[in-house]
């Protein structure tokens, strides 16, 4: 009879660890799916803020350019040496490797400036939670 039990107990503990296992690697999937969903949100907004600056930068250029032409002033040309940088920049964010870059970025600093990612507090208890729970009710 013990010796049953005790495989029951066995086989039942196998059941409960496989199933945490699989609902912690469908926890984990959800949490990369969403963080997928974002970042194209992120890219998609970034998009589109680009074609409106490229818009403005359209007619910037055009007008600069017409005005120049009509007045040979250096000056109606300004504008544009700051609005080129920002052009490329929205560009680069848009549909360049800009992304890529940042992620090796990212990965580099997890690996080698781990220190800069430090909380200026350690985790709280579950203790310290509870209690600040409570504080918060009343």
């Amino acid at each position: 009879m013990g010796k049953a039990m005790d495989e029951n107990l066995a086989k039942n503990q196998k059941f409960m660890l496989e199933a945490q296992r699989m609902q912690v690697e469908r926890q984990m999937e959800m949490q990369n799916y969403m963080r997928e969903q974002m970042m194209a949100a992120q890219i998609a907004r970034g998009r589109d803020i680009f074609h409106y600056f490229a818009a403005f930068y359209g007619l910037t250029f055009l007008g600069s350019t017409a005005n120049y032409l009509k007045t040979k002033n250096k000056t109606a040309i300004l504008p544009l040496v700051p609005l080129t940088f920002i052009f490329v920049y929205q560009l680069d964010g848009a549909y360049g490797p800009k992304m890529s870059r940042i992620r090796n970025e990212a990965a580099r600093i997890l690996e080698a400036e781990k220190d800069l990612l430090y909380a200026p507090a350690p985790l709280p208890s579950i203790e310290e939670l509870d209690r600040r729970r409570l504080q918060k009710d009343s």
